[in-house]
C-alpha cells in the first residue's frame, strides 16, 4: 500500500515538472519571438524617410514637452468649460469609487445574511441595493457623458486652432506645394486630431480613476489588514510599470507610422477620384489598381506587424498585470487570515470571518485591478506619444510657414566657386503700391531651387496690357505664382498692388460649394457684397458673358447644385469672367482662361475688361488675343526673356 501511495505522489510531481517546463518553454519562445520581431522592426524603421526618422515617439521628456504645448491649446485657461468638465469628471470618479466601496460592503452584508440564513437582513440589504441602483447608474453615465464631452471640446479647440493656422494667408497652399515635411495634411487635421483627443480624454480617466482607487482602497485596507498590504501592492506597481514601459517603447513609433500609411492609402484613393476622367481616357485602371494595392499592402503588412507585437506585449501584460498581480494580492490578503495569532481574528465567528475576508479580498482585488489599469495605461500613453508627435509636427510646420520658413529638397546647389549669389527663400523685397507691377532683378526660381530666369526686370502700369508667351516650362506660371506671393522671392525687388487688387483666373476655374450667386461673387459671401451691388448687377455680369439663361435653367440665384458637374467647360470659364467683372481689380492674370470659349464671346469679354479699367496679364496660344494687348513678355525657355511693345515684337505665337 505504501508503494502504491508513493507512486501516486510521483504522478502529481511529474505533472508539476511538465507544467513548469511547458511554461518555461512558452516564456522563452515569447522572448525569442519578441527579440527577433524587434530586430525586424528596427530594420524596417531604417527604411523610413529622413523626416520621419528624426521624430521620436517614445514616452520621454520630449513627449511631455509636446503634450504640454497641445494641452495649452485644448485647455486655454482655468475659467473655461474644459476645466469645468475636468473637475466634474474628477468629482464623479470620486463618487463612483465610494459607490464601489459601498457596493462591496453591501454585497458582503448580503453574503453574510445568506450564510447565516437571516431573511430580514437579506431583504434589508437587497432593498438598499435596489434603492442605490438609480443614483449609481446616473453616476456611471454622467462619467461617460463627461468624458465624451471632454473629447469633443478638446477636438473643437484643437481643430479650430489648427485650421486658423492652416487657412492663414496661403499656408494651405504652401503645406503641399512648398514644404515637403507633411504628405497628407488632411489626414492630420481630421483623423489624427480626433484620435489624439480621444486618447487624451480616455487617458485622463484611465490614469486618474485608478490613482483615486489606489488611494481610497489603500487607506481602507491599511485600517483592516495593515500598511504592509497596500504598500506591497504599490511597490509591485512601480516595478511592473518600469518593466512594461521598457517593452512598450515600439508602440508609439508604430502608431505614428500606421497613421502615415493610412494617410498614403487615403491619398492614392483621393487621386483616383480627382483624376478619374483622365485615367479612364488612358485606360489606366490596371496601373491604378497596382498603385492602390501596393499602398494597401504596405498598410496591411504594418498592421499585421503591429498585431504581432501587440500579441507578444499583451501576453506579458496579462501575466504581469493580471495573473502575477492576483497572485501577489492573494498572498498579501491571506497572511493575516492564515496567521492564527492575529489578535483581530481571535474571537470572531466564521460568518464574520468570511465577511471580513470577502470585503478585504474584494478591496484588494479592486486595488490590484486599479494597479493593473494604471500599468496598462502606459500602453495608451505610448499610443498618445505617437499621435502627439504627429499633431505637433503639423503645428511646427504651420508655424514655420506662417513665418515664411519652409523645408524642401533643393535641386539646385550653388557651390562656393559659383559667381551667382546663393539661393535664399524670402531674401527679396516686396513693396505694395497701387496701379503698378515692377520686377527689379527678380530671379524666377521654383521652391526647390530650379532657376528658370536669373534676373527679371520690367515695369507695367495700369492700362499696359501684357501678353505673356513662351514654351512650356519657361516660367510663365512661375511668374504669376511669385506675383501672387504663392512662391517665395529669392532676391530682387517686387513692386505690386495689394493682394485684393490682383485677380487670377486659371484655365479650369474653381467653383465653390453653394448657390449660383456664390459662384459669381467668390470669394465673397452674400453679406460681404458691396451695398451698391444687387442681384440686378450680378444679372448684368452674367449677361455680359452670355450666361443669363442660367437663372431660369438652374433655379435662380439661391439654387444650390454641384456646379462642377452642372456647368460645361465653357460655362465655367465664362462664370470666372463674370466673377472678374464683379470684383473689378486693378490687374487680372488670365491663364488660358478662355480656351473653351468661342472667339466672338472671348473678344467681347476682353473688350469689356478694358472698358472696366482692368489691366490684363494674359497667357494664351490664340493669335486672336494679341490685338487686345499693347506689350509682350516673351520667354525662350533657355533662361532668356524680352519685354517690348507688341508692334515691335517680331513673332506672334499661337494659332
Amino acid at each position: 500500500m505504501g508503494s502504491v501511495l508513493s507512486s501516486l505522489r510521483v504522478v502529481p510531481d511529474a505533472l508539476k515538472t511538465q507544467r513548469t517546463l511547458g511554461v518555461g518553454a512558452i516564456v522563452l519562445i515569447s522572448i525569442f519571438t519578441y527579440t527577433q520581431y524587434n530586430k525586424k522592426i528596427t530594420r524596417d524603421q531604417n527604411q523610413i524617410k529622413e523626416s520621419t526618422r528624426k521624430n521620436t515617439y517614445a514616452v520621454n521628456y520630449q513627449f511631455f514637452q509636446r503634450l504640454n504645448k497641445l494641452l495649452k491649446v485644448c485647455i486655454p485657461g482655468f475659467f473655461t468649460p474644459e476645466t469645468g468638465y475636468l473637475i466634474l469628471v474628477a468629482i464623479i470618479m470620486v463618487a463612483r469609487t465610494y459607490c464601489d466601496v459601498w457596493m462591496l460592503k453591501n454585497g458582503s452584508a448580503i453574503e453574510r445574511s445568506i450564510i447565516t440564513r437571516d431573511k430580514a437582513s437579506f431583504f434589508l440589504y437587497l432593498g438598499k441595493f435596489f434603492v442605490a441602483m438609480v443614483p449609481i447608474a446616473c453616476i456611471n453615465n454622467i462619467l461617460k457623458y463627461g468624458l465624451s464631452e471632454l473629447h469633443l471640446r478638446f477636438r473643437t479647440r484643437l481643430t479650430t486652432h489648427l485650421y486658423k493656422k492652416y487657412l492663414q494667408g496661403y499656408t494651405y497652399y504652401q503645406v503641399s506645394n512648398l514644404d515637403n515635411r507633411i504628405a497628407n495634411a488632411d489626414q492630420l487635421l481630421t483623423q489624427d486630431v480626433d484620435k489624439f483627443c480621444a486618447c487624451l480624454s480616455n487617458l485622463y480617466s484611465n490614469v486618474s480613476k485608478p490613482i483615486l482607487d489606489i488611494i481610497i482602497y489603500a487607506r481602507k485596507l491599511s485600517g483592516s489588514l495593515g500598511v504592509i498590504v497596500p504598500s506591497s501592492m504599490l511597490g509591485y506597481l512601480i516595478i511592473s510599470g518600469l518593466f512594461l514601459t521598457k517593452i512598450r517603447r515600439p508602440l508609439g513609433r508604430l502608431t505614428a507610422n500606421e497613421q502615415r500609411l493610412e494617410g498614403e492609402f487615403r491619398h492614392v484613393n483621393a487621386r483616383l477620384i480627382t483624376n478619374s476622367e483622365e485615367i479612364a481616357f488612358y485606360q489606366g485602371n490596371e496601373k491604378e489598381q497596382s498603385v492602390i494595392s501596393n499602398s494597401f499592402k504596405r498598410l496591411v503588412n504594418h498592421l499585421r506587424h503591429s498585431m504581432q507585437l501587440g500579441f507578444l506585449i499583451g501576453v506579458v501584460d496579462s501575466m504581469v498585470n493580471k495573473y502575477i498581480g492576483y497572485s501577489v494580492g492573494y498572498f498579501l490578503v491571506s497572511r493575516p487570515f492564515l496567521d492564527l495569532t492575529t489578535p483581530r481574528f481571535l474571537n470572531v465567528s466564521n460568518s464574520e470571518l468570511m465577511e471580513e475576508y470577502y470585503r478585504s479580498g474584494r478591496m484588494l482585488l479592486n486595488l490590484s485591478m486599479a494597479v493593473g489599469r494604471l500599468v496598462l495605461a502606459g500602453r495608451e500613453l505610448s499610443r498618445l506619444a505617437g499621435f502627439t508627435a504627429r499633431v505637433t509636427e503639423l503645428t511646427d510646420v504651420l508655424d514655420d510657414l506662417n513665418y515664411g520658413k519652409y523645408k524642401r529638397t533643393m535641386v539646385q546647389d550653388r557651390g562656393s566657386d559659383s559667381d551667382d549669389p546663393p539661393l535664399i527663400p524670402n531674401s527679396g523685397k516686396i513693396i505694395e503700391k497701387e496701379r503698378i507691377i515692377k520686377f527689379d532683378k527678380v530671379p524666377l526660381v521654383t521652391p526647390n531651387g530650379d532657376v528658370l530666369v536669373k534676373s527679371l526686370s520690367f515695369e507695367v502700369h495700369s492700362g499696359m496690357n501684357v501678353l505673356v508667351c513662351g514654351p512650356n516650362g519657361c516660367g510663365k506660371s512661375s511668374l504669376f505664382r511669385i506675383l501672387g506671393q504663392l512662391w517665395p522671392l529669392f532676391g530682387g525687388e517686387l513692386t505690386k498692388p495689394p493682394r485684393d487688387k490682383l485677380f487670377y483666373i486659371p484655365q479650369r476655374p474653381y467653383l465653390t460649394l453653394g448657390t449660383l450667386r456664390d459662384q459669381v461673387i467668390y470669394p465673397h459671401r452674400k453679406e460681404d457684397m458691396d451695398e451698391h451691388l444687387t442681384d440686378t448687377h450680378l444679372y448684368n455680369f452674367l449677361k455680359e458673358v452670355h450666361l443669363e439663361s442660367l437663372l431660369d435653367r438652374d433655379g435662380g440665384w439661391d439654387a444650390v447644385q454641384d456646379w462642377t458637374d452642372v456647368l460645361s467647360g465653357g460655362e465655367k470659364q465664362r462664370i470666372a469672367m463674370a466673377r472678374l467683372f464683379y470684383h473689378r481689380p486693378q490687374f487680372a492674370i488670365l491663364d488660358e482662361c478662355t480656351s473653351a470659349v468661342s472667339v466672338d464671346v472671348e473678344g467681347f469679354m476682353y473688350t469689356r475688361c478694358k472698358e472696366l479699367g482692368i489691366t490684363l496679364f494674359t497667357v494664351s496660344h490664340r493669335k486672336s488675343l494679341w490685338v487686345y494687348h499693347e506689350y509682350v513678355l516673351a520667354f525662350d525657355g533657355k533662361g532668356n526673356y524680352s519685354f517690348s511693345l507688341r508692334k515691335d515684337h517680331s513673332e506672334e505665337f499661337g494659332s
